[in-house]
């Protein structure tokens, strides 16, 4: 879509009302388009950010130092040592690609948000089958378009955090079984993970699947500032963009913590923020699961509009993922390719 440029005294005032025209239209046909639709346009987002003074004016904020996770659980994935692992790859050398970013956020607006940390692991006690802690999160955050657990419905969604890749490369053998099982998935993946496995990105890529952003450092984002944020994502966005002509849409906060005014942001950046209401302790890769009690927990704890959350360096998830899908289908679930609509946060 091009960008439009008015020359006319009331420029300003135009360009609003086209621009409230185009989120109008892209609400109202982003469910029928399915996936996560940018609620701007490309090129008008990009025509926005290149204003170097529009970012560079603004002052860093510098956010309390995180309080403790309110919501402690079992199911909490791992540290940000996630994205620093050792990678059977060596190390890359540093991209030489020009940042531009390709997204903006008004800081001001969000300066009011709440700033207070909070953890998320949904826990396993339900309500009606589905986890409390996720529909709970779900009533609350749910208007910053983020999505703890999807609709009460038939369909499961199978999510897959990259942070660094196994040396054994599971990824590989997960994509075998996906494309097996006709299954569509969400890989997140980290900065560090695209530049050490672009051979990985770009078959995610052609076999259908989403990819979507883990950020670019994998840091609590709470504990930054809000620029510091923003580079994150647009980092990893601009990178993915430039290096495999992919336009992310999806981000899931490294270590699923995540305030109020971070959930604003991301929204406000173009992106659909997607937690999980299941994960278990499946990323301790000298501390795998046995293969049949995974599949039991898996199983056992399926839940309708389940967000699952696998880790790809689980030898035990690679093992029994293929089990797994035939199971959940044995028992009337439809492993759905991501369609959880984007929509546009509300003025006030």
């Amino acid at each position: 879509m091009k960008d439009f440029q008015f020359h006319h005294p009331d420029q300003a005032a135009i360009q609003r009302r086209y621009t409230a025209l185009i989120l109008a239209a892209v609400t109202v046909m982003s469910p029928l388009l399915g996936g996560c639709t940018r609620v701007l346009p490309e090129d008008y987002v990009s025509g926005r950010s290149q204003i170097s003074s529009q970012t560079s004016s603004v002052p860093e904020i510098q956010l309390p130092e995180p309080s403790s996770s309110s919501n402690p659980s079992s199911a909490v994935p791992p540290s940000s040592r996630e994205s620093s692992e050792p990678s059977s790859s060596s190390e890359p050398e540093e991209s030489s690609i020009a940042y531009v970013p390709a997204m903006n956020a008004d800081y001001g607006e969000l300066e009011g948000l709440s700033t207070e940390k909070l953890g998320w692991g949904p826990g396993v006690t339900e309500d009606e089958k589905r986890p409390y802690g996720s529909t709970a999160y779900q009533d609350k955050y749910g208007k910053y378009c983020a999505y703890y657990i999807a609709p009460d419905s038939e369909k499961i969604y199978l999510t897959f955090d990259e942070g660094y890749e196994a040396e054994e490369r599971y990824t590989e053998k997960i994509l075998d079984t996906l494309q097996e099982k006709d299954v569509k998935g969400v890989f997140f993946i980290t900065g560090d993970y695209a530049r050490r496995n672009a051979d990985l990105v770009q078959r995610m890529i052609d076999e259908g699947h989403v990819v979507g952003s883990h950020s670019w450092n994998h840091p609590s984002m709470p504990g930054q500032s809000l620029e510091k944020n923003a580079e994150e994502l647009t980092k990893l966005h601009d990178y993915v963009k430039e290096n495999f002509d992919y336009e992310m849409t999806l981000f899931r906060f490294p270590m699923g913590e995540f305030s109020e005014q971070t959930l604003a942001l991301v929204q406000d950046m173009g992106y659909q923020s997607v937690f999980w209401s299941f994960a278990y302790k499946d990323w301790e890769t000298d501390n795998q699961m046995d293969p049949d009690a995974a599949l039991k927990t898996i199983l056992g704890r399926s839940h309708p509009g389940a967000i699952y959350l696998l880790h790809a360096v689980s030898s035990t998830n690679a093992a029994v993922l293929g089990e797994a899908i035939d199971q959940l289908r044995a028992k009337g679930y439809t492993i759905a390719p991501y369609d959880l609509p984007y929509f546009e946060r509300e003025e006030g």
